[in-house]
């Protein structure tokens, strides 16, 4: 298990840095990983690693984020208040010809975040599916549901061009679409992202005005076909998304063999794409079986399809702190 103490999260916070803090976590030298280049790429760290740069309150509201969450994982499995949760959501569709974005794929996304995070998702229904020897019964049911609170939810606008990490898909004055109630609602920007991007969330304690996930629209929903991304047609990018957006960390922590900061994941040497071979091994010590079919790696959609328990108590923590006004015990 990880050791994940106070002051190593701080210190690793404040650095902007995801190493293991044991030398039970050592990498492996350098030249004997052999890292696979992986057709996903998610911006979400290195946004989070610009606003650190540029606001030097984002540091020290990440650090507090971290301690209330140590605090409230040490308060048990129950912490969390008990039964569904319901995330209302906002769809800003934002691109050329916006109308290409239907309702039909709006709702499909929606249906998927709604069985990954309830762990309903049609993989868990095998009893012997592969799950890297963590065992199905942990595997964690978020217990979570996404929806619409109303057709205003879902907006339109065309607009030419692609968008990068910078955020401009969320300024009106930019070219975007500022977001609706972003305090209380979860804000999704549907866009043509550039440079290959499948998309960026947002972590906890940012700006209201830039909070939310953003998301290119040919991996958006299951409905809509786009040959380019055809390892990405099952939805699982916002699910990737959303779980960066409930605090969680990619599963190597952006580094080889580094903290993803969940004690119930085994380190990886860094991202997986593709759909990896079983029993892949990892290369960090103690050479752990690589948990790939996360949803916080890299694989293709149809190969990621778990949360650890260890996840859930985090995203249970956002949702107590930083989240909690976006949530709701009934539609």
């Amino acid at each position: 298990m990880k050791k994940l103490s106070l002051s190593f999260l701080g210190a690793m916070l404040l650095l902007a840095s995801c190493q293991k803090n044991s030398k039970e976590f050592e990498q492996a030298p350098e030249e004997e990983i052999a890292v696979e280049e992986s057709g996903r790429k998610c911006a979400s760290q290195e946004v989070l690693e610009e606003q650190l740069r540029t606001d030097p309150e984002r540091a020290r509201r990440l650090e507090e984020l971290e301690r209330k969450t140590a605090t409230f994982q040490g308060r048990g499995a129950n912490a969390r208040i008990a039964g569904k949760l319901y995330i209302p959501v906002v769809v800003n569709v934002v691109l050329p010809n916006s109308s290409r974005v239907t309702l039909d794929q709006i709702n499909s996304q929606l249906a998927v975040l709604n069985k990954d995070f309830s762990k309903t998702n049609s993989e868990l229904s095998n009893s012997n599916v592969y799950l890297a020897g963590y065992s199905l019964s942990n595997v964690a049911n978020c217990d979570i549901e996404f929806y619409l609170a109303s057709t205003a939810d879902v907006r339109y606008k065309d607009v030419s061009g692609s968008f990068g990490t910078n955020d401009a898909v969320k300024k009106t004055s930019a070219g975007g679409l500022d977001p609706k109630d972003p305090t209380t609602k979860l804000n999704i920007w549907v866009c043509d992202l550039s440079s290959g991007l499948l998309g960026y969330a947002q972590f906890p304690g940012g700006a209201a005005a830039t909070d939310g996930v953003v998301i290119d629209y040919q991996c958006f929903g299951t409905s809509a076909s786009y040959p380019m991304y055809s390892q990405f047609n099952l939805g699982r990018t916002a699910t990737h998304e959303v779980g960066h957006w409930l605090n969680l960390r990619h599963i190597w922590g952006d580094t080889r063999c580094g903290n993803d900061l969940v004690g119930d994941t085994p380190a990886h040497d860094a991202s997986n794409g593709g759909c990896p071979a079983v029993n892949l091994q990892s290369r960090c010590a103690g050479k752990p079986l690589e948990q790939w079919m996360n949803y916080m790696d890299y694989t293709d959609d149809r190969c990621m399809y778990m949360f650890t328990s260890g996840q859930k108590s985090r995203m249970d923590a956002a949702i107590d702190g930083p989240r909690l006004a976006y949530t709701r015990t009934a539609k």
